[in-house]
């Protein structure tokens, strides 16, 4: 019985289909009546596969006391042992192997792994001579044992890959769940809180209660926008890229315009001044588009100026929809200006403000998905302006 130890071994040789040609090979080609392939550790002799015709008495799991063999030295100098006359060797007619196996004849090949591994032998024995001076024959059996090797690196290979399949599944798992618990178990008790804030602020009329409420409303709406954001984030990144439904619009103006009161609503003491002028009929997915503008706004609040006025435009140029928001204020720094829309980059930066710096990474890749990009500029004179362009007319292919 093959000790679990090595099960896998034995499993892994005989997983190799040439290996029964092989050892048949070796016979022909030696003379010899028995080949095998053992595996060989410091402490074992294992077969792993063989082929017998001297009823040696070997099956594959079988086992051999390791000082016993030659394959115990192989495994230390790493060279084949060849010999076709045991009794008349100056060497081998004095060793224990030949004279506790009765052999004459005897041929092994280490088999040697890409990374260096001794895995064991190839070996061939019988106990009558055999003529084994032909050089062809050494080169032929350390050929069939580089072949064993390969084929041990390729299933190593392959197994470390399913490996990394089962472990990429499980994050796909997690990753799924995850989405789960953001889409469900966050935003239904934050729609609870958000609701009761409304009624409370239509029940009380004392000033400082109103003002209470008003911050939880407002931090409400933040959260909603953080968990959206991370939730969008983990479909990209699983996806390949933010989903949107594109459609044909016609009221993309009237949804801009609530995105920008529903900013200003959130953000009492901010200053928008907003200009949209879009046509009906655009190629759009009018709730991404809207989520664009509010994270660009919402960016723009927490990082401009808190004097001076933000600027939204939003208008039609040939066939594109242009989206520009522009606020004033202390400028970019050069060196962060081409990390603004890689995700995490505010936390990683040290810029000030509050959340993940998921934003500007979303708005980016909306765009992208219409087709479109979105670019930046800041300077002290013209302020900070970010400008999403995307393509407003579908194109049938």
């Amino acid at each position: 019985m093959t000790s679990p130890e090595f099960s896998s071994d034995v499993e892994a040789i005989r997983s190799i289909d040439a290996v029964p040609v092989i050892l048949s090979m070796v016979k022909h080609i030696t003379g010899m009546r028995f080949a095998a392939v053992a595996r060989v550790t410091e402490q074992k002799w294992i077969a792993c596969a063989v082929d017998d015709s001297i009823n040696f008495g070997l099956q594959p799991g079988g086992e051999l006391v390791l000082e016993s063999t030659i394959c115990h030295e192989i495994r230390q100098h790493r060279k084949p042992v060849i010999f076709g006359h045991a009794s008349q060797h100056s060497v081998f007619s004095l060793h224990h192997t030949p004279r506790i196996y009765g052999l004459e004849s005897y041929i092994s090949i280490p088999i040697i792994k890409a990374n260096g591994d001794f895995f064991g032998t190839l070996c061939a024995i019988d106990s009558v001579t055999a003529k084994l001076d032909d050089p062809a024959i050494e080169k032929t059996l350390t050929l069939f044992a580089q072949l064993i090797a390969m084929n041990l690196d390729t299933q190593r290979d392959l197994l470390a890959a399913q490996a990394s399949l089962v472990d990429a599944n499980e994050s796909a798992r997690l990753r799924e769940q995850f989405i789960a618990v953001l889409g469900h178990d966050l935003r239904t008790p934050l729609s609870a809180i958000r609701m009761s804030a409304e009624l409370l602020q239509t029940q009380s009329a004392d000033k400082r209660s109103l003002g209470l409420v008003a911050a939880i409303r407002q931090s409400s709406v933040r959260m909603g926008t953080l968990i959206e954001n991370v939730l969008d984030f983990a479909r990209g990144r699983m996806g390949g890229g933010i989903p949107s439904k594109r459609q044909v619009v016609d009221d993309l103006e009237r949804t801009l315009r609530l995105t920008v009161d529903e900013i200003q609503s959130s953000n009492p003491a901010a200053r928008l001044s907003s200009s949209i002028a879009i046509p009906a009929g655009v190629y759009c997915d009018p709730l991404r588009i809207s989520q664009l503008l509010s994270n660009l706004l919402g960016n723009a609040v927490t990082h401009g100026s808190t004097t001076a006025p933000i600027s939204v435009q939003a208008y039609a140029d040939d066939d594109d929809v242009v989206i520009s928001v522009t606020n004033q204020g202390e400028p970019i720094p050069a060196n962060l200006v081409p990390l603004l829309f890689e995700p995490f980059t505010r936390s990683e930066s040290g810029q000030r403000g509050e959340g993940l710096g998921l934003g500007l990474y979303i708005a980016s890749q909306i765009a992208t998905a219409h087709g479109g990009s979105l670019k930046v500029t800041s300077t002290p004179e013209s302020g900070t302006n970010f400008t999403a362009r995307f393509p407003g007319k579908q194109k049938w292919l």
